[in-house]
């Protein structure tokens, strides 16, 4: 059932867990993140982003094609779930996704002047608001570890100026900078706990970490004690489909058929041996956020 961002949230931090928005690219994805929320009975935040798609393939329709397969698959759903557009470059991809049915958004400005950043999300808020959807927005900046966003360097968040844009702009969750790292595949961050306290008692709003591919597994239950409500993964869950159909893939024997191997649905179907795969990536996830992870 689509329920809204912050009540999602909320329920998130009341219940000492966090939720996983764990960023789907297309049907076979979007299908691994919803069945193993709903093997593990755990709400989840579905939904795509702006930063790895073709520009022009997502200004040309994409953005409206994914946000159909995301909002049938949010109705249909059998736990909580909401569905964010994440990380778009344009407000006016903002618009076009209010429209196409997310229920949450976030315009990704972090990388601009304070004053900027602010008054580009504060008219986001505005916007979404006044149609019940809910808005996350980043304050410091992400290092990033893959090179495909021109090498940023990061920032740190601050917590009086995170303190300051929150009551600037209306967020409904504020997505910080403590170490973590975009896109961090095959290690570990380095993440500042000590600074995460300093921003959690800084603000009211719930807490987000992006890169939480290299986010220590060890942490997660910390975090969530220092108002982390939700966790972005996506970098590992792309590189363990990607394995998984390669080695689909390398096992077909000579004369396959490839109505059987492509688009059946069934167990032969390569893209579904990639998808099951990926769906015990996410279940691991869900577990290390729940309240009873140790």
């Amino acid at each position: 059932m689509l329920v809204p961002f912050k009540n999602l949230l909320a329920d998130a931090q009341a219940g000492g867990y966090a939720v996983g928005y764990f960023e789907a690219w297309d049907i076979y994805s979007l299908e691994a993140v919803l069945e193993a929320a709903e093997a593990e009975d755990a709400p989840v935040i579905l939904g795509f982003g702006g930063i790895m798609m073709e520009p022009a393939w997502f200004d040309a329709g994409g953005l409206e094609r994914l946000g159909a397969l995301g909002l049938a698959a949010a109705q249909t759903a059998r736990v909580p779930v909401s569905l964010i557009l994440n990380e778009v470059a344009t407000y006016d991809q903002v618009m076009r996704g209010l429209k196409a049915g997310f229920n949450a958004v976030m315009l990704d400005t972090s990388d601009l002047p304070y004053t900027e950043n602010a008054r580009l999300t504060r008219q986001v808020v505005q916007t979404a608001h006044a149609i019940g959807v809910g808005v996350e927005a980043e304050v410091g900046e992400l290092p990033d570890a893959s090179g495909d966003m021109g090498g940023v360097a990061g920032r740190m968040t601050d917590p009086d100026e995170a303190a300051r844009f929150v009551s600037d702009t209306g967020i409904d969750a504020l997505a910080v900078s403590i170490g973590n790292v975009h896109t961090l595949i095959g290690g570990q961050a380095a993440v500042d706990l000590g600074r995460l306290a300093a921003i959690h008692q800084a603000v009211s709003v719930p807490l987000v970490i992006h890169g939480g591919t290299g986010f220590p597994d060890e942490a997660i239950p910390k975090a969530i004690a220092l108002g982390v409500a939700k966790f972005n993964v996506g970098a590992v869950l792309k590189q363990t489909f990607l394995t998984g159909l390669a080695e689909a893939v390398k096992a077909l024997t000579p004369g396959v058929s490839v109505h059987q191997v492509v688009g059946s649905r069934k167990e032969t179907d390569v893209f579904q041996q990639a998808k099951a795969r990926m769906r015990g990536e996410v279940i691991r996830r869900i577990r290390l956020m729940s309240p009873n992870a140790s």
